[in-house]
């Protein structure tokens, strides 16, 4: 059974900073690109950040550039999301994404979605 399970969210003022996890299992995590979305409520689903190729390659959207870093370890099958610098804009659930297919995962239809941790910034 394919298993993505979040944690680290929370409240966290302005400014502060949390590290997300995403502990996956069931498939063969170092031939999955992963990735990491948001929503917050009445707005759609966005993409946040996407690692390829073990970290060869990452991707972030402009509105976290420079704040958010997206790592993963192959020997723990867990990604990660650093998140610094937090504003009140990135309250949001945050999702741990992966797909075998580069593609499906840049277009958010990840075969594998977590449950989701949330992340509320806030003063």
């Amino acid at each position: 059974e394919v298993q993505l399970v979040e944690s680290g969210g929370g409240l966290v003022q302005p400014g502060g900073s949390l590290r997300l996890s995403c502990a996956a299992s069931g498939f063969t995590f170092s031939s999955y690109y992963m990735g990491w979305f948001r929503q917050a409520p009445g707005k759609e689903r966005e993409r946040v950040a996407l690692i390829i190729n073990s970290g060869g390659s990452t991707y972030y959207d402009d509105s976290v550039k420079g704040r958010f870093t997206i790592s993963q370890d192959n020997a723990k099958n867990t990604v990660y999301l650093q998140m610094n610098s937090l504003k009140p804009e990135d309250t949001a659930m945050y999702y741990c994404a992966a797909d075998a297919g580069l593609s499906q995962l840049v277009l958010g239809r990840a075969r594998y979605w977590g449950q989701g941790t949330q992340v509320t910034v806030s003063s």
